[in-house]
C-alpha cells in the first residue's frame, strides 16, 4: 500500500483557481461562483481562499454587477510556490525544518540533511514553475440539469464566454 505526502484541499483548490484564471485573457474578470462551478470547488471554501489570495496580492477583486476576480500580476510572475504559500503559508516536509526548529534532536539527527535536501528540491520545482506554464485548454461550459438551467441563458456546451474587461483597463 502506498502512502503519499498530502497536499491540502486549500492548496489544491487555490492552484486550480489560479491556473483557471491564468488560462483566460489578462483583463477578464470572472465571478467566484463561475470559478467554483468550472473547477468543481465548493463555493464557501473557494470564497475564503480567493479572499486570502487577494490579501496576498495574487488576485484582484472587482465589485459590482460585472465583478469577480482576475490575476493581480502577469501569470509568468506567479509561481506554484507563491500560490501555495499565499493559500496556506510556508510549507515544510518535516517539522524539524520549520523556522522554529521544533525538534530537539535536530543538531545530531542523521535524517535532517535528507529532509532538508528533499525540501529544497521540491521547493525549487514549485518556485520555478509559473502559471503561464500551466495554462489550461479552454473548458467547455458546464451542462446543467433542469433546475439549474434557468440560471443561465447560454446554451450548454459553449466553449468560451465573452470576456468582461476589468474596470480601469
Amino acid at each position: 500500500m502506498q502512502h503519499t505526502l498530502k497536499i491540502s484541499r486549500k492548496i489544491d483548490y487555490a492552484l486550480r483557481a489560479m491556473v483557471f484564471l491564468a488560462s483566460l485573457p489578462a483583463d477578464e474578470v470572472v465571478p467566484f461562483r463561475e470559478i467554483a462551478r468550472r473547477m468543481t470547488i465548493p463555493q464557501d471554501f473557494l470564497a475564503k481562499i480567493l479572499k486570502r489570495l487577494v490579501d496576498k496580492g495574487l488576485l484582484r477583486s472587482t465589485r459590482g454587477k460585472s465583478g469577480g476576480f482576475s490575476l493581480a500580476k502577469d501569470k509568468a510572475q506567479i509561481s506554484f510556490l507563491d500560490v501555495i504559500e499565499a493559500a496556506q503559508g510556508p510549507i515544510v516536509v518535516n517539522l524539524c525544518l520549520s523556522p522554529r526548529g521544533s525538534c530537539k534532536l535536530t543538531p545530531s539527527c542523521t535524517m535532517y540533511a535528507v529532509w532538508k535536501l528533499g525540501q529544497e528540491r521540491m521547493l525549487e520545482v514549485y518556485r520555478s514553475t509559473t502559471l503561464d506554464q500551466l495554462v489550461m485548454q479552454p473548458l467547455p461550459r458546464p451542462q446543467f440539469d433542469d433546475e439549474e438551467a434557468g440560471q443561465s441563458s447560454e446554451p450548454a456546451g459553449r466553449a468560451e464566454r465573452p470576456a468582461r474587461k476589468a474596470r480601469g483597463a
